[in-house]
């Protein structure tokens, strides 16, 4: 009779539990709230920041600013292609008159000599002929190292100038520096004039050392790869004088070598007039 009134004790003691937690309504049972972060397949691409309006404003802004500096990038290789592009047309330019007036002066030379030496073949004064040839030939070459001779001279001339000239260089620097630095080796080379203004500068403009000239006044409102390419002009002009002086100092003796071929060709058929004269008689 005892186990079965314990029992039913335990039973009824269950039931009173069950009643307490019924009628106090501010006991609230315990509800897990733990977030799962398993990665599931089906959003294993997706962005966390997919859908953040700050991270689409960053993202936007950063295309933005990407494009705009390839789009400068690219201006700016197009500017520096242009300029190859002209700078090598120039070149060839300047190459193919140089091989137009070497090729002119050797035709001429080369018909003077043929001139000169028509006598060989047919047994009429084929001494003179020879020398004449020779002489004409030796002299000719003469003139063409003359007018090349000149036209260096001219380009270092206007090399000193031009650097002489170069935002008033030569107020803060004697012109004797200068002409020791340019000659005629070195008169037609870019980086020339690129490491000497480069020296004057350090040497000259640093530490606040004359300030008030114009060459450290455009030093220090101009870039370093602009402010080369302007002093890398220098060389362009130098050769380009260089260029100009020697095709007028062969157009000056061309007169001279015609004169002299007539000379020799005139020489030649009197020649052959008195042999022709004296085989008669």
């Amino acid at each position: 009779m005892k186990v079965h009134y314990s029992k039913i004790l335990l039973f009824s003691l269950s039931l009173i539990i069950l009643a307490h937690n019924k009628n106090k309504a501010f006991i609230t049972p315990y509800t897990p709230n733990t977030t799962s972060r398993v990665l599931s397949e089906c959003n294993i691409h997706t962005s966390i920041y997919h859908n953040d309006e700050d991270m689409k404003s960053v993202k936007e802004s950063f295309d933005r600013q990407t494009s705009q500096r390839f789009e400068e990038y690219e201006e700016r290789m197009s500017e520096k292609r242009q300029k190859c592009k002209e700078q090598c047309d120039k070149d060839i330019e300047q190459i193919i008159l140089k091989d137009n007036v070497e090729k002119s002066l050797e035709e001429k030379v080369e018909k003077g000599c043929l001139k000169c030496g028509c006598g060989l073949g047919g047994g009429v004064a084929p001494v003179w002929g020879l020398v004449s040839g020779l002489v004409y030939a030796g002299w000719s070459n003469n003139i063409t190292q003359t007018a090349i001779q000149k036209g260096i001279e001219e380009g270092v001339k206007e090399g000193i100038k031009g650097l002489r000239d170069f935002y008033n260089l030569g107020n803060i620097i004697p012109i004797s520096d200068i002409q020791k630095s340019i000659n005629s080796t070195n008169y037609a080379n870019k980086m020339t004039y690129v490491f000497y203004t480069q020296k004057i500068k350090n040497s000259m403009c640093e530490g606040g050392v004359n300030t008030q000239s114009a060459f450290c006044s455009a030093v220090s409102s101009k870039e370093t790869p602009m402010f080369s390419q302007e002093a890398a002009k220098i060389a362009d002009n130098a050769v380009g004088m260089a260029t100009l002086a020697e095709k007028k100092a062969l157009e000056e003796a061309a007169p001279a070598l015609t004169t002299y071929s007539n000379a020799i060709i005139a020489s030649i058929v009197a020649i052959v007039v008195i042999a022709l004269k004296k085989k008669n008689e």
